[in-house]
């Protein structure tokens, strides 16, 4: 029998990472266009890493790293799902819509859910699974389909998109592979310090501090992204990568476009075609299916105990 404290705990943190992570690709529209991409990328994450290591020290007494292998899993992660995936999205949603940033990282969805049934910690699909992701797919496929021509200058951003989908998948399946002692807030936090000094090199090596000119724009959508995309979603993205299956957890990828869709038409006159429109009910759908008693959300000891560090 399903644990309703696990049940509560896993609701909790989907519906984190699908409202927050729904809309920073908003607030990240804002900053790239307010704020220099490399540096406002990497103060985001050395805040919040700082922030949560902090807190994870002080209020929840876990200890920081000390071995030479969990410094390496940290750096390993941090390049991974920080450096690379949030660093190509970050650049490539400066060249491309927001709508469309969001609809190419649907594609996460189906990276987490594939190559999640390999390795050790590997979880076999179930048909519930396997039908909603084909579900999911043909919706994210009409979302993609262009509302007018694709320019030539975006075709480098959206395979850059594309790219840093499959290094947050591949960051997401090593952390469900290693052994650690960390705790999941201490290990989200030393990896967004990790991924932040890379990006924090990088600005650097690009001069972006001589253009650092901030306004009020682009210093709220820096503190949203920094307080509620990374400290508040990341950690509970933390958790989900312990205790959830991949294809539950790939679910984000379906709903975040649908409300990134949804802001950026709101706010930034970003328009979807009918067929992209179909899609995005196509997509809910999907999750639906795939969360569902028998789909994707099963019973923890599919995964083994839940780790809750």
């Amino acid at each position: 029998m399903r644990d309703p404290r696990y049940s509560a705990k896993l609701m909790l943190c989907l519906g984190t990472i699908y409202l927050v992570w729904g809309s920073s690709f908003l607030f990240s529209k804002i900053a790239v266009t307010n704020l220099p991409i490399a540096l406002f990328s990497a103060i985001r994450f050395l805040t919040a890493g700082t922030l949560l290591a902090l807190l994870a020290h002080f209020w929840g007494g876990h200890r920081f790293p000390h071995r030479r292998a969990e410094w390496r899993h940290v750096l390993i992660a941090g390049f991974f799902m920080v450096f690379a995936s949030n660093g190509l999205n970050t650049w490539a949603i400066h060249y491309i819509p927001s709508n469309q940033s969001a609809l190419l990282n649907g594609t996460a969805a189906f990276w987490i859910a594939g190559l999640g049934v390999f390795g050790r910690r590997g979880h076999p699909l179930t048909r519930w699974s396997i039908l909603g992701m084909l579900i999911g797919f043909a919706g994210t496929a009409l979302m993609l389909i262009p509302k007018g021509d694709i320019r030539g200058s975006s075709v480098l951003a959206q395979m850059g998109a594309l790219t840093a989908c499959c290094a947050w998948a591949l960051g997401t399946l090593y952390y469900r592979s290693i052994d650690t002692e960390l705790s999941s807030l201490m290990f989200m936090a030393m990896q967004m310090c990790m991924g932040g000094l890379m990006l924090l090199t990088v600005a650097i090596a690009h001069g972006d501090p001589a253009h650092w000119a901030p306004n009020l724009s682009g210093l709220m959508a820096l503190c949203y992204l920094t307080f509620f995309s990374s400290c508040l979603a990341y950690t509970a993205y933390g958790w989900l990568s312990l205790n959830a299956t991949p294809a539950l957890i790939g679910t984000y990828g379906y709903v975040n476009p649908a409300i990134a869709s949804f802001l950026g038409w709101q706010f930034l006159n970003e328009h979807l075609s009918s067929l992209q429109l179909v899609g995005m009910v196509i997509i809910i759908v999907a999750v639906c299916i795939l969360t569902l008693p028998g789909g994707a959300l099963t019973d923890p000891k599919t995964l083994g105990e839940p780790k809750t560090q």
